[in-house]
């Protein structure tokens, strides 16, 4: 169905502009008149402009939230018995911008009597690899809201562990760059003020080791301030184009590998979406092989991506689960034991989402945990170095009132 752009006029003489799908712009101009508006123009809007306009750059991007809030009324709609079209023109009115024009099209998809899990697949950037796929297993299972209600929860936790650990890495950012603020400043702008006075009044009297060498330091950047500057400003674009890159992403996932910390939360972060994402595609009747396929791509880190894929390959030949994904070094043994439990039961699914849940606690708790040490450590590092900087701005101040007989 075509979309048409209006600007009309309320009964108050308020100008409203928007869109509106309609058969014809006759039908545009009637449904408009129905809602108390008076078209003053319309216009068809072209495939061309659906896809992409020069306002669309400015449009809010379409976020998680929206995802969820659709994703549950639409489940709502389903299991109140309201056909899958209606809905669809149901929620087309509850959203804006971008996000109500992919509805319109989709909608206008499913009146050619294609399915939703092929018009969602037009928009991989925003609907992923798991929600399609999980929507087709419960169009052909018939239990489409029962799938729909299992993506909100999946992604109501996705979204809250993104949170969790984007705050977890934000706060020691941000102190970081505090403290280096205040150090920065005291150095280029309070020590040459003490050292000048103090040379003044000290007349030739050396300065104190830790002052003079705040003095040094304090001299050489604001002599290259902007090149500093610069140069940080290019190191900085330079790492970000890197970590863009195929080959950077890699480099940098295997550093975190090193380092106990990051490799055991690399890990437990791969185990949660694997196990969680698996048990999730196997319960709503995805092919183990296809179901694979989507997890091992996923997973955030690439190297243990690449393991995953090994693991995939030899599962798909054998089908012993529990066995290869032990050779990834990866999953804890509790939970290799647990996902052998559920594969020689039957339950695999069950107990596949019953890991992820568990090791998501330990998450968690992992995430709160370090942001919680984070905070007193970084104060007591700022601390000490504003501590060194006072101590050695002062420390001239005494040395003349030695000198002086104070």
């Amino acid at each position: 169905m075509p979309l048409y752009r209006y600007d009309s006029f309320n009964r108050r003489g308020k100008k409203i502009s928007g869109t509106i799908d309609a058969a014809s712009m006759q039908s545009a101009k009637q449904v408009l008149q129905g809602q108390g508006l008076m078209p003053v123009k319309i216009e068809e809007v072209s495939s061309a402009e659906q896809g992409f306009s020069f306002s669309g750059l400015f449009e809010k991007k379409i976020n998680v939230k929206t995802k969820i809030i659709f994703t549950k009324q639409l489940a709502v709609l389903l299991k109140s018995g309201v056909p899958l079209l209606q809905a669809f023109e149901l929620l087309i009115e509850q959203f804006e911008g971008r996000f109500k024009r992919v509805l319109i099209n989709i909608k206008d998809g499913l009146k050619s009597g294609e399915s939703l899990g092929s018009q969602l697949n037009k928009y991989p950037k925003i609907f992923s690899n798991v929600y399609v796929q999980l929507v087709k297993a419960g169009e052909a299972s018939g239990k489409l809201y029962m799938i729909l209600n299992r993506l909100v929860d999946y992604l109501e936790k996705e979204e809250e562990t993104r949170r969790r650990i984007k705050k977890a890495m934000s706060y020691p950012i941000f102190m970081l760059m505090f403290s280096s603020a205040i150090v920065v400043g005291l150095i280029m702008f309070l020590v040459p003020s003490i050292t000048d006075l103090f040379a003044k009044m000290g007349r030739g009297v050396e300065l104190p080791g830790p002052t003079l060498f705040l003095k040094e330091l304090s001299d050489f950047l604001v002599n290259n301030f902007v090149i500093l500057s610069v140069a940080i400003i290019s190191t900085f674009s330079l790492f970000m184009y890197w970590k863009s890159t195929k080959a950077g992403r890699y480099k940098l996932d295997e550093l975190f590998l090193r380092f106990p910390l990051t490799a055991y939360f690399s890990k437990i972060r791969a185990v949660v979406q694997f196990c969680k994402t698996l048990g999730m595609l196997l319960e709503g009747g995805v092919d183990l092989a296809e179901a694979l396929d989507i997890v091992t791509k996923i997973v955030d880190n690439q190297v243990l991506v690449a393991k995953l894929q090994k693991a995939r390959d030899k599962i798909v030949k054998e089908g012993k689960i529990s066995k290869y994904l032990k050779e990834t070094g990866i999953f804890p043994n509790i939970a290799i034991y647990m996902i052998q439990t559920g594969e020689e039961s039957g339950q695999l699914a069950q107990m596949l989402l019953t890991v992820g849940s568990d090791y998501e606690i330990e998450l968690t708790e992992l995430t709160d945990g370090l942001v919680s040490k984070i905070s007193p450590v970084m104060t007591i590092i700022t601390g000490m170095i504003v501590a060194f900087i006072v101590v050695s701005v002062f420390l001239p101040i005494f040395e003349l009132s030695n000198i002086s007989g104070f």
